[in-house]
């Protein structure tokens, strides 16, 4: 049998990844039981581990899956009520199938800033920026944080994470990390033409960018754009 802690905790963590996919943070767990200190939460956690209902994903922030619950929490669809309570705990699974682990948050590097207007140079730095995976998709991802207006139009706006697949191809009109005559990097859609290279920004105030196909090295395609509010 689970303690009563133990029981709370362990709904909180399957109802938050049922809704968001993404694991509830300790502070969030310490609020949700009415804790003093995260160190209530670790213990919790930890009993929870070591009893099999959980276990944490390596490698990844906040990251959490529920492998089962207590009978009492399994319902039967005909009529809503728990399930039979003498018989063993059981997989997770037999009442709703489990989160994928997949949608969980990880690290992935930040790169300094990187224009949204006139090209600066895109910083190389050892910082990481915790992503729910499921912005991210398949491949190698890195951030960049954008420095300027010109893809306000495409909802990209100054101080917002882009989050960019790695890659050195990329189709006509899709935004990309473009590295400018191997020093500066600029964030614009992509399009070619006439034997030349062309970044287009996403506001009337800004003119495009046009240079030799040699002068132009694609460097990630945008994979999606995370926004803090303070």
């Amino acid at each position: 049998m689970l303690t009563r802690k133990q029981h709370e905790l362990l709904r909180f963590i399957q109802t938050k990844l049922e809704e968001t996919g993404i694991s509830p943070s300790f502070e969030e767990m310490k609020e949700a039981l009415d804790l003093k200190s995260k160190s209530g939460v670790h213990r919790l956690i930890s009993a929870l581990e070591e009893r099999g209902f959980i276990r944490r994903l390596p490698n990844r922030a906040r990251a959490l899956e529920v492998l089962r619950q207590p009978e009492d929490v399994l319902r039967t669809p005909q009529t809503g009520q728990p399930a039979n309570s003498n018989r063993p705990d059981r997989p997770v699974l037999a009442a709703k199938a489990v989160p994928e682990p997949a949608n969980d948050v990880l690290e992935i590097p930040l790169h300094g800033r990187i224009a949204a207007g006139v090209p600066i140079e895109a910083l190389e730095g050892q910082s990481t920026l915790s992503v729910p995976s499921a912005l991210l998709g398949s491949g190698e991802h890195y951030a960049l944080e954008v420095s300027g207006d010109s893809m306000i139009e495409a909802g990209i706006l100054d101080g917002d994470y882009a989050l960019v697949r790695r890659t050195d191809t990329a189709r006509d009109g899709e935004i990309v990390v473009a590295l400018v005559r191997g020093e500066e990097a600029t964030l614009k859609y992509l399009r070619r033409e006439d034997g030349r290279v062309r970044l287009d920004p996403a506001n009337a105030a800004y003119e495009p960018q046009v240079y030799s196909p040699g002068d132009v090295v694609v460097q990630g395609r945008l994979a999606g754009i995370l926004r803090r509010y303070h």
